[in-house]
């Protein structure tokens, strides 16, 4: 086969892989090596500053002992199989930055043989891109579940980013789709993974230098390929961040490839608002003090399609609104609908110098087409509404494609 066809089928098969993030490493230029890092990272998106950065993001192979339900590449399926070898992976990724077509590879894999050679075969390729062709550049690689610690270990040495993908967010719902994976296959790794960075940052101090998986690790889950909701997702997802230090979890809407009883119709649309709500909540956990038993609970276990998770959760809680602009402390400021972090440390600079009125809030910019109705200024309320008695929720529910989100229940007929 040819390599160009063997990077069409490569490459194709990584698409339904999300997790491609900023390095968060950095890493100058080195006389007599190719390529460095930059803490705006490398990834399919715009930078700051505009820039669109990119990476080489392929398979290793698609062929694969497992017959996971929901995988295009299971071994089941009939799809054209291709798998590139340690030196045809290094050329490309070489010339492609040579060319100025990517700054840095993404690199996961289907497990060939047995997870752990398919671990060698990848760690022959960062071998040979780091120390061969001085390769001084991003590297985001997968580590294969049920690999040898060992190995994950020396991948760990190699690549900037590691990760495991927890694919699916409970034990039965893996035994149900993928029966051949174990949770703890995923889990061991993690949690070693885990302690290695931690200790390469401890380590840090006195050498001035981290060397295991400097832009720590993330994971990935599969939403909408089972009826796990929305809460059980988000709990998960909390625990990850507390217990692994996980960077980020990243969320994959369920594109049907596969027709079985146990997954939605091959004519279901993704539910790409619904990954769209938990990366919503997921920004809630990580930066605006929320917990995943705060935004939701077993009597509403799922988002609100309409609404934006933390306007989810005020109408809820009506209670502890309205709070005044000039007083509220930052933590209950960051949990009006409307206010970013950023924006509630901009207010609480402000107030120091002199009391904030409504029209000050406007200069700065604030989303008053939704705070407006959960804050006073300088005790005067501009909502409009009696929050006791009339109904906020169409004032606040946005506008939506029904066809973009697919019900729990509806998806599986």
């Amino acid at each position: 086969m040819e390599l160009i066809e063997k990077l069409a089928i490569l490459g194709d098969s990584a698409k339904y892989d999300v997790s491609c993030s900023s390095s968060g490493s950095n890493r100058a230029s080195k006389k007599g090596m190719v390529g460095n890092t930059a803490l705006p990272g490398i990834c399919h998106s715009w930078a700051d500053d505009g820039r669109c950065i990119s990476l080489l993001k392929v398979l290793f192979t698609n062929y694969c002992i497992y017959d996971c339900k929901y995988c295009v590449n299971r071994c089941s399926n009939d799809i054209k199989r291709a798998s590139f070898t340690p030196d045809e992976l290094c050329n490309l990724t070489i010339e492609f930055y040579r060319r100025n077509y990517i700054e840095g590879l993404f690199l996961s894999s289907a497990v060939v043989k047995s997870p752990d050679y398919t671990m060698e075969l990848i760690i022959a390729a960062l071998k040979k891109l780091r120390y061969e062709h001085r390769f001084n550049g991003y590297i985001h690689v997968k580590s294969i579940p049920g690999a040898d610690l060992r190995l994950v270990h020396e991948a760990g040495l190699l690549a900037d980013r590691i990760s495991v993908n927890i694919e699916l967010p409970t034990v039965s719902s893996l035994k149900l789709l993928a029966p051949q994976k174990s949770h703890e296959s995923i889990i061991k790794p993690m949690s070693f993974v885990s302690e290695q960075i931690q200790g390469a940052n401890e380590l840090t101090i006195y050498r001035k230098r981290q060397t295991f998986a400097p832009a720590g690790q993330s994971t990935q889950m599969i939403i909408g390929a089972t009826r796990d909701n929305d809460l059980t997702v988000l709990r998960l997802t909390s625990e990850l961040y507390k217990r692994y230090k996980l960077k980020r979890v990243y969320y994959s809407a369920y594109v049907p490839v596969n027709e079985h009883k146990d997954l939605p119709a091959l004519n279901t649309s993704p539910p790409l608002l619904r990954e769209h709500r938990m990366y919503q909540a997921d920004w809630l956990l990580r930066f605006y003090g929320f917990e995943a038993n705060e935004l939701l609970d077993e009597t509403h276990s799922n988002f609100d399609i309409n609404l934006d998770p933390k306007c989810d959760w005020a109408l809820r809680n009506l209670d502890k609104f309205p709070v005044e602009i000039n007083k509220a402390p930052l933590e209950m400021l960051m949990r009006v609908p409307g206010i970013g972090y950023q924006m509630a440390q901009k207010i609480v600079r402000a107030r120091r110098l002199a009391p904030l009125n409504y029209e000050d809030l406007k200069k700065m910019r604030v989303v008053l087409k939704r705070a407006r109705y959960f804050i006073t200024c300088n005790g005067k309320y501009y909502g409009g509404i009696d929050l006791d008695t009339d109904d906020l929720y169409p004032l606040l529910a946005e506008k939506t494609d029904p066809k973009v989100y697919v019900g729990q229940i509806s998806m599986f007929g």
